[in-house]
């Protein structure tokens, strides 16, 4: 292999192409890693002649690097990234228009819903929010105005998890697009496209970024005139990120696949230990047998991820005495990152949700969230033992 060539096509293993894709030496001073552009404009032979950059909002070298390297992770062909994993949901909001309807799921993170129903409702684009597990439910909230269908797998905060092949079947037959909200699972461990979606969604805060010390988004496509439409609104409305949070994604996007393996082993010897808990009533991972999508999630999952839920068997101030009580988890909202963290949602990620919905879907008072790190987990064990006899004792 030349050492001058990234190593971005489809013949390289995930872990290479992680450290690779989409970059190569610096071709001025041969830095291997990707030079941080920090410009806002750049020289022009002459008006309109450019060198293939005019100004950072639409494109800059550093966030060129990230986008190839996302969409090759992600098995696509074009990549754009986004301020914010907002930023990059509103980027696909921007498609439709009024009277346009979006099939979306019941427990969606609440950010996305109050996007879709105290921003975009006041356009006059409907949403019908459904238990997207279950395939009947999908089929029967489409309509002829039906022109996206947005998924997340897994779900946050009660990991179900969605068969995206069938769902995209259901949005295809609707002549609606299949976008898929790839946080939880990252490109490492499942990747959309392959399963028929058009769209992929990141919050590149979260695992691809994977050190809590940069915000946002990313969207992946196959095809052609999707990224065109997306890359002018990422333009038009300027939701990009900026260079040296670009270098930080890519810094994280490198070191993905080991960090992943590491929180997989860590979730699941702790969902198996909380399982077996007495003083826990319900423990949601799909890495659990008794898990009711577990079979769709070894189909279409090379892992089961780092994020779990459970229930404690007591009120909704126990646990938040919980949540509000351990020493090695940090009591934070977000994921992915390398430290621990553990959160109640219903005050916290998901307030903006009404409570009437929250516990419809079966989001309760007394859900807790964990985002499991990369400590020892006997550790974290141990610090769950202890809130928990607090909490309850």
């Amino acid at each position: 292999m030349d050492d001058q060539d990234a190593p971005d096509d489809e013949a390289f293993a995930f872990e290479t192409q992680a450290i690779h894709a989409g970059q190569e030496p610096d071709p001025r001073t041969g830095a291997v890693m990707t030079p941080i552009y920090a410009t806002s404009t750049y020289v022009q032979d002459g008006p309109g002649d450019h060198r293939g950059y005019e100004y950072s909002r639409t494109g800059n070298p550093t966030r060129t690097a990230l986008e190839a390297n996302l969409a090759a992770l992600e098995g696509g062909a074009y990549g754009r990234a986004f301020s914010s994993g907002m930023g990059a949901i509103n980027t696909v909001m921007n498609l439709l228009e009024a009277g346009d309807h979006v099939v979306t799921g019941d427990d969606v993170y609440g950010g996305t819903h109050r996007l879709f129903t105290q921003v975009y409702d006041q356009y006059d684009v409907e949403f019908s929010f459904v238990d997207m597990t279950d395939l009947d439910a999908v089929e029967s909230a489409m309509r002829p105005e039906t022109e996206l269908v947005w998924a997340e797998t897994p779900t946050n905060p009660l990991m179900q998890v969605v068969d995206v092949q069938a769902v995209a079947d259901v949005a295809h037959e609707g002549d609606a697009l299949c976008a898929v909200d790839n946080t939880f699972a990252t490109p490492y461990l499942q990747r959309p496209l392959e399963h028929g979606a058009d769209v992929v969604s990141h919050s590149l805060t979260k695992y691809l970024g994977g050190h809590s010390d940069v915000v946002g988004g990313a969207l992946v496509t196959d095809d052609e005139d999707l990224d065109e439409r997306i890359a002018f609104y990422q333009n038009s409305v300027g939701a990009t990120p900026d260079p040296f949070g670009c270098f930080l994604v890519l810094r994280g996007t490198k070191t993905l696949p080991v960090r992943m393996d590491r929180h997989c082993e860590n979730a699941r010897d702790l969902a198996a230990w909380l399982d077996d808990h007495p003083d826990v009533s319900e423990v949601f991972y799909p890495g659990l047998d008794s898990h009711p999508q577990h079979d769709v999630a070894a189909r279409q999952m090379d892992d089961f991820g780092g994020m779990l839920s459970f229930e404690l068997d007591g009120t909704l101030e126990e646990a938040s005495e919980l949540v509000s009580s351990t020493e090695v988890f940090t009591l934070a909202e977000s994921l992915g990152g390398v430290e621990s963290l553990i959160e109640q949602p219903a005050p916290m990620t998901h307030a903006a949700v009404p409570k009437a919905e929250r516990e419809a879907a079966g989001l309760t008072d007394g859900l807790i969230r964990v985002s499991v790190g990369l400590e020892s987990v006997e550790d974290l064990r141990a610090d769950l033992e202890r809130a928990i006899d607090g909490a309850l004792n």
